[in-house]
């Protein structure tokens, strides 16, 4: 880390020295350059995409975006206000956007999973598409897409110096001020869209809706919104109907907007937002509902819940290939109308286009299986009640189906961690099943002849629970050797905090499975781990991801062989309690809890994402 900003402060001063020249020599010839459009902002030569990241990073903490937060807090439509003085200090317009025939999605759960379907069937259409999405996994520019691939490293770092170059020489002049990390990269992605000329620009909103720095966007062609639950709670309220309020921001007078079934009171508000902006909402029908004549639709994405997400992908895509291709009087769908009221959008029957797009749609870190020898990683970010709820039906099942075809015993391991404000207890306890619940499923049968294949029983049992041989615990810190890897760096919360939070989950592991308090536990300096309990189900912190993926595979996967030099030592008590992992003919590893925890384990497991 001291390397990269080490490498950011001495680029940035030949970057700042370089700006000055340049304003020096036009004011010499009588010239301003105070007012131009970045799309003849020059590139930097010699900045790299390091530097770029660094120089990125910087925005996390400054003091001028720290007191920004703080000051739109208690106002928040100040941050809109706020996003039109930064987009028109970049040299862009938000007329500019009008342009980019936008698909602005929002949600609690899944509204990733939908952005990725809608771009799907759109780009097998032949559209030149762009993509713009939160969180990264491994590196910030896959939140940047152009045809479905994150934008280069050369296109980002030329873009990125346009866009910063702009805002830094503007800043003297607006108290100093520079956007704050995320709004910073909004607009970017409006920069580089606009720059590489897409036919259309699916954007997903970061947090919330009415106030996200995304909703400066005013003509879009159309709307959604994915499931809604609890999330965010400090910015967004504390019910699901004060979150709804919040989503409903982004419905614009007379742009199409679709949304899926809701929980609880969430519906009644989305109707009475769309009502008073005078924007026409429509439910999404059931995935099964569509007419299609090669049998059930195949999704590229999977788990149950990616239906619903499917299914209004499909009413997006639909609804914006109409706008494009038809009159505009003939872009609304035909719709019923249900007993309470609210518009039902039709089951239309998809076209073979876009039934390829739902079965070819990839969402890397989402229900995601990457098989790598005798060891199986179970993928999926998975960060509040309701996705969790659904990590568990899919890893259930998809685990399951695994071990079914497995050589023999099976270990399962969970790796996890969560952030922010979210209550880690809760979901620790969706995964949790204890020692005795397996011995009291075995026992209950009044007939025990009735189970003549125990392994049939066994997998029943795994269908029904998520047994962990195992509980692995680390901070999102991909290694502990130091290394500049920029893009997964996070100056916001300290280490020992990240640590603080991991040590309370294991305990929290414990207790939900009556393993009692582990007192022997504490934070991790080198080469000191816990001393655990001599019984299944154990409990390990580690202090980084890749430290807890080299203990939990036990050097069963090759990919991370080469990795092995880069961890610090275990101690020989640590090594032992991984006997069964050793032993076992399969690893099975669960990653969740956080889309940032998901990434860190790809960087490792997945090599190319890195390069």
């Amino acid at each position: 880390m001291m390397l990269c900003m080490s490498r950011m402060l001495r680029r940035g001063s030949a970057f700042a020295a370089r700006l000055a020249r340049r304003d020096r020599a036009l004011s010499l010839a009588g010239l301003s350059c105070r007012h131009y459009s970045t799309e003849t902002a020059p590139h930097i030569p010699g900045m790299e995409y390091q530097d770029a990241i660094c120089t990125l990073n910087t925005l996390q903490t400054n003091a001028s975006a720290l007191e920004q937060v703080r000051r739109e807090r208690s106002n928040p439509e100040l941050q809109l206000n706020a996003m039109r003085g930064f987009l028109e200090r970049a040299g862009l317009t938000v007329d500019e956007l009008d342009h980019l025939n936008i698909i602005h999605v929002t949600g609690t759960k899944g509204k990733g999973s939908t952005c990725a379907f809608t771009e799907q069937i759109l780009r097998n259409y032949g559209f030149r598409t762009g993509f713009y999405s939160s969180p990264h996994l491994v590196q910030v520019r896959e939140r940047i897409r152009i045809n479905g691939q994150p934008i280069g490293k050369d296109l980002f770092t030329k873009y990125f110096w346009q866009v910063y170059g702009r805002l830094d020489e503007t800043k003297d002049a607006h108290g100093g001020t520079m956007p704050a990390y995320f709004r910073f990269l909004t607009i970017l992605a409006f920069h580089v869209f606009l720059q590489e000329k897409v036919d259309l620009a699916v954007i997903e909103v970061g947090i919330g809706g009415a106030y996200d720095c995304t909703n400066i966007i005013r003509r879009p062609w159309v709307c959604g919104i994915s499931s809604l639950g609890i999330d965010h709670t400090q910015i967004l309220g504390d019910t699901v109907e004060k979150i709804a309020w919040q989503k409903g921001g982004i419905f614009k007078p007379g742009v199409p907007a679709f949304t899926v079934r809701q929980p609880g009171g969430a519906m009644p508000v989305l109707k009475e937002r769309a009502k008073e902006i005078g924007c026409p909402l429509w439910v999404c029908p059931q995935l099964e509902d569509y007419q299609v004549d090669c049998g059930p639709l195949h999704l590229g994405l999977a788990g149950q819940h990616q239906r619903s997400n499917a299914s209004l992908a499909l009413q997006l895509s639909h609804t914006w290939l109409q706008r494009r291709c038809l009159p505009a009087d003939h872009s609304f769908p035909v719709t019923t109308v249900e007993n309470n009221g609210t518009l039902q959008a039709p089951a239309f029957s998809p076209s073979p286009i876009i039934v390829k797009g739902l079965a070819d749609a990839k969402w890397p870190g989402r229900t995601q299986t990457l098989k790598h020898e005798e060891v199986t990683y179970f993928l999926d970010g998975a960060h509040t009640m309701r996705s969790m709820q659904a990590c568990v039906q899919w890893f259930r099942e998809t685990a399951a189906e695994h071990e079914r075809s497995a050589s023999g015993a099976v270990a399962r391991v969970l790796l996890f961690n969560a952030t922010g404000e979210r209550d880690s207890a809760a979901m620790l306890k969706l995964l949790v099943v204890s020692t005795a619940t397996l011995i009291r499923t075995h026992s209950c049968r009044e007939e025990p002849t009735a189970i003549n294949n125990s392994s049939a029983l066994f997998f029943f049992f795994l269908s029904q629970t998520c047994h962990f041989d195992f509980a692995v615990f680390c901070p999102n810190i991909t290694e502990a050797i130091a290394s500049c890897n920029a893009d997964q760096q996070n100056f916001n919360v300290s280490v020992e905090n990240m640590l603080t939070r991991c040590l309370d989950n294991e305990r929290s592991w414990r207790l939900h499975n009556r393993l009692g308090d582990n007192e022997g536990t504490q934070l991790l300096i080198q080469d000191s781990l816990p001393c655990l309990p001599e019984h299944r189900g154990d409990t390990l912190v580690f202090l980084c991801i890749l430290s807890a993926l080299q203990w939990i595979t036990q050097g069963r996967d090759s990919v991370l062989a080469d990795l092995a030099k880069s961890t610090l030592p275990v101690k020989q008590s640590v090594t032992a309690k991984a006997a069964p992992l050793r032993e076992a003919a399969e690893i099975h590893v669960l990653i969740t809890g956080s889309l940032h925890l998901v990434g860190g384990a790809l960087k490792h497991l997945d090599p190319a994402s890195s390069k």
